[in-house]
C-alpha cells in the first residue's frame, strides 16, 4: 500500500493483517545521520523478531525539512492509529507530541526532551512519550577542538535559530569556552542556502568552525566544508557522519546505534510496557571519527595521540 501526500514521500512496506503490529516513522529530513537512526530502528525490530511483511508493518515519511509537512505528517500517522510512532530529531517529535496523548510515542535524535517540551523532565514521564536523547558532554568536544587546534580561542559555530537543539548548544557552549578562556561567534543560517554565506561570514574571524546535527546545517554539510576548504578553517563536528563530508573530526553518537536503542525501547512498548514508564533516556554509544584528507584540505596536522584515539579513519 502506498500512501501520498503532495509535501511528503512516504512508503508503507506491508499490507496489514490481522496479527501485525504497526509502527509508523517519521523524520524531519533525509540525511546520513538521521537515516542511520532509521536504519537502527527497523534492524533492531527486524533483530527482534518483528519481521516486516509478517507479524509487522512498516511506515516512514519524511517533512523534507518542513514543519508544516511535520505537523501533517503526524495528523496523517495518528488517523492511521500506529502501536507506536517514532519520532526522528526534535521538529518531528514536536510535532507528534501536539497531535496525540494516545498513541505511544517515541522520540529520537532530540538533544534535549525538555527544553523542547516532549517530556516534563527526565523521569518517566506518565504520558504517551518517551524516548533517546543524543546529548554530548561539551567537555568532551571543547576537548576535541583543542586537540585538533590547541591554540584556537575563537570558535565559530554555524546554526539555524530555528532549530531548539542548535540555540541550546550554543547558549551552554558560550558558558563553557567562556571557562576556558575562548568565544564563541555564532553566524545564523535559517535556510539551507544561506549556510554558504554564513561560513564564509567566519573567515577570519574565527580559529575553527564547529557543528552540531542541526539539521539544516547537516543537509547542506558539503557547501560548509567547501567554505572550510577554501579558507582554511577547520572544521569539527558532532556526528560522526560529518566527518566522512568534510569535517576534520567528529566525536558524537552513533545514530545507527541510537536508532537500535529506541528501537528497544518501541519493542517494549510492542510487548505491551506504557511509554510513560520508561524515562527518557540517553544514547549510550560515541565514537571519534577522523577524516585526513580534510585535515589536509583545511591546513591542520594531526598529532599520533588524535590518530590513534580514532574509531574511524577516513581517507577521501
Amino acid at each position: 500500500m502506498l500512501l501520498c501526500l503532495p509535501f511528503a514521500a512516504f512508503y508503507s512496506y506491508a499490507d496489514t493483517k490481522a496479527e501485525q503490529k504497526f509502527v509508523a516513522i517519521t523524520a524531519i529530513v533525509e540525511h546520513p545521520a538521521l537515516d542511520n537512526v532509521r536504519k537502527g530502528v527497523e534492524d533492531e525490530l527486524k533483530d527482534n523478531g518483528y519481521i516486516d511483511g509478517e507479524n509487522l508493518k512498516l511506515q516512514f515519511a519524511s517533512a523534507q525539512g518542513s514543519s508544516a509537512n511535520a505537523a501533517q505528517i503526524a495528523k496523517q500517522f495518528v488517523a492511521n492509529k500506529p502501536d507506536a510512532i517514532v519520532g526522528i530529531a526534535t521538529p518531528s517529535s514536536q510535532a507528534l507530541v501536539a497531535t496525540t496523548k494516545l498513541i505511544p510515542i517515541v522520540f529520537t535524535a532530540v538533544t534535549d526532551p525538555v527544553a523542547a517540551k516532549l517530556t516534563p523532565s527526565w523521569d518517566a514521564s506518565k504520558t504517551n512519550v518517551t524516548g533517546v536523547s543524543d546529548a554530548l558532554s561539551l567537555d568532551s568536544q571543547i576537548e576535541m577542538m583543542l586537540k585538533i587546534k590547541p591554540d584556537a580561542k575563537k570558535i565559530g559555530y554555524v546554526y539555524s535559530p530555528s532549530e531548539i537543539n542548535s540555540t541550546i548548544i550554543l547558549k551552554q557552549l558560550q558558558i563553557e569556552l567562556e571557562k576556558r578562556g575562548m568565544k564563541i561567534i555564532a553566524a545564523p543560517a535559517q535556510r539551507t542556502s544561506d549556510i554558504s554565506t554564513a561560513a564564509r561570514s567566519l573567515k577570519g574571524k574565527v580559529d575553527m568552525i564547529y557543528t552540531t546535527t542541526d539539521n539544516n546545517v547537516v543537509s547542506s554539510y558539503e557547501a560548509l566544508a567547501k567554505i572550510a576548504n577554501e579558507s582554511k578553517i577547520p572544521l569539527v563536528a558532532s556526528n560522526p557522519e560529518s566527518a566522512e563530508r568534510g569535517a576534520i573530526a567528529a566525536l558524537g553518537m552513533s545514530y545507527y546505534d541510537l536508532g537500535r536503542q529506541a528501537g528497544k525501547i518501541v519493542i517494549r512498548i510492542l510487548n505491551g510496557e506504557k511509554p510513560g514508564d520508561i524515562p527518557p533516556q540517553v544514547g549510550n554509544i560515541t565514537q571519534l571519527t577522523i577524516n585526513k584528507k580534510a585535515a589536509e584540505r583545511q591546513g591542520i596536522t594531526l598529532s599520533e595521540d588524535v590518530l590513534k584515539s580514532a574509531a574511524k579513519i577516513v581517507e577521501k
